[in-house]
């Protein structure tokens, strides 16, 4: 018998990559496309759908981004918006409190710009006649995971899973089903909305002409969901930090967890996480990279950083798109300041990284507070490759932060969900291949208990 290979797809924000694992879970192949990204107005940010089909076909995916289509023919209504966007966020700030209360406690989530419905709701909007073919049955709705579960099926499929339903402000935790009211009050027709299924399990049949042969999905998850299930535990005390194009930190969460500053989300293994995020962690990296030209990419910025144990006062804060946990304020702004004639650019990208650091660190103070175990961060994602980073983030912390062998952790979840749902031998788990100490010197026990 030949040999069973798995193919796991990630359709990030900024890229598209895919992984080909053996069942030893080994890469016997990769490849990655940039993902252009569009920012037709401050605070909008837009993909095009058919950029997202053509570089990638995706089972781990961006979560909140939100796409209209046609049933028929697939073809877009408009842009995919993207989960950065802020063009809802005058129309959710205008909610009364009553409805965030129970929006909140419905979800897990704090209503905020960030998720899928009102998105959607001003896609059908603003595209001309786009609610009445809604309301007729003709447009179906969804994440880039239903967006590429369709193409990949030629139309014959409409669903998504929990782990990306539960990011959408419309499905409901408790009842772990959509619910009417919140799709009401969001102004989102239910009927266009997918089928939601567990992460692993038979989603559809990639037709030939995709992939070159007849071939299953059998798992589905959004990205940060799919690296807590290849690195996350609940038995061991650790939480996972995947840095993309922003930061997501997940922890289990206790029985009786609760934070007002803090969200809940579906864990693909069918449980309950605590979650938080850092809007920009890579996109503020590319962002001094491009705009202050001090380093022509992530890794020399990274490099630059690691010349000097000191950012000699300078200090940057991160809210390029609006602070989320546990500050949630869409109206703040990122900074630079401490600047001085003895300024150097190493100093800047030190200040850079340490910004994302204690950020993260915020995040993991507010799940401790709450009641989650944390001892140790697992890192994954572009920034975890930095040994510069991770002691910076280790010593923000105060706990050790442990890097995977492989810290493309999002396709490796994905592989470990679909391989369990096809029924193989399960993929082995992703050793720890580096340790980072909180140094003496420098580590404030931030979220010491």
């Amino acid at each position: 018998m030949p040999d069973r290979l798995i193919l796991a797809l990630d359709a990030g924000t900024s890229s598209s990559r895919a992984f080909v694992y053996d069942a030893q879970g080994q890469v016997r192949a990769q490849a990655r496309r940039v993902l252009p990204v569009a920012h037709p107005r401050p605070g909008w940010v837009e993909q095009s759908p058919e950029d997202i089909w053509t570089t990638a076909i995706g089972i781990a995916n961006q979560r909140e981004t939100a796409l209209v289509w046609h049933r028929a023919t697939l073809e877009p209504i408009g842009p995919a918006i993207v989960w950065q966007c802020r063009r809802t966020a005058p129309a959710i700030a205008a909610w009364p409190a009553e409805r965030r209360r129970e929006t909140q406690a419905r979800t897990g989530l704090i209503p905020d710009a960030y998720f899928s419905g009102p998105k959607i709701a001003w896609l059908l909007d603003h595209v001309p006649g786009a609610r009445q073919r809604a309301e007729a049955g003709e447009l179906a709705a969804g994440t880039v995971d239903s967006w590429l579960l369709a193409r990949l099926s030629n139309a014959a499929t409409h669903a998504t899973d929990r782990t990306n339903a539960s990011r959408t402000m419309l499905w409901n935790l408790q009842t772990a089903d959509w619910d009417p009211q919140l799709a009401q009050w969001q102004n989102v027709p239910p009927q266009i909305l997918p089928t939601v299924r567990p992460a692993a399990g038979r989603f559809a049949l990639a037709a030939p002409e995709h992939l070159g042969a007849e071939i299953p999905v059998t798992a589905v998850a959004g990205d940060q969901q799919a690296s807590f299930a290849a690195l996350g535990s609940r038995q061991d005390a650790a939480a996972v930090a995947t840095y993309g194009t922003g930061a997501f930190i997940l922890a289990g969460a206790p029985d009786r967890a609760t934070s007002a500053n803090l969200l809940r989300t579906a864990d693909a293994a069918g449980g309950i996480l605590l979650e938080g995020g850092v809007f920009t962690a890579g996109a503020a990296v590319d962002w001094a990279c491009n705009a202050l030209r001090i380093a022509p990419g992530a890794a020399e910025l990274c490099s630059l950083a690691a010349q000097t144990q000191t950012s000699a006062g300078v200090a940057f804060s991160p809210a390029l798109a609006g602070l989320g946990a546990p500050h949630w304020n869409p109206d703040a702004r990122a900074s630079l300041s401490g600047l001085s004639l003895a300024t150097r650019p190493e100093h800047i990208a030190r200040a850079v990284l340490q910004g994302i650091a204690h950020r993260v660190a915020e995040i993991v103070q507010a799940m401790r507070a709450a009641g989650a175990q944390i001892s140790s961060l697992r890192a994954a994602g572009g920034l975890a490759r930095s040994d510069a980073f991770l002691q910076i983030q280790a010593d923000a912390l105060g706990i050790p932060v442990q890097r995977p062998a492989q810290v493309e952790a999002t396709a490796y979840g994905a592989a470990i969900l679909a391989a369990a749902a096809a029924g193989l031998p399960p993929l082995p788990p992703i050793r720890t291949a580096d340790r980072f100490e909180p140094s003496p010197n420098t580590a404030t026990a931030t979220v010491a208990p």
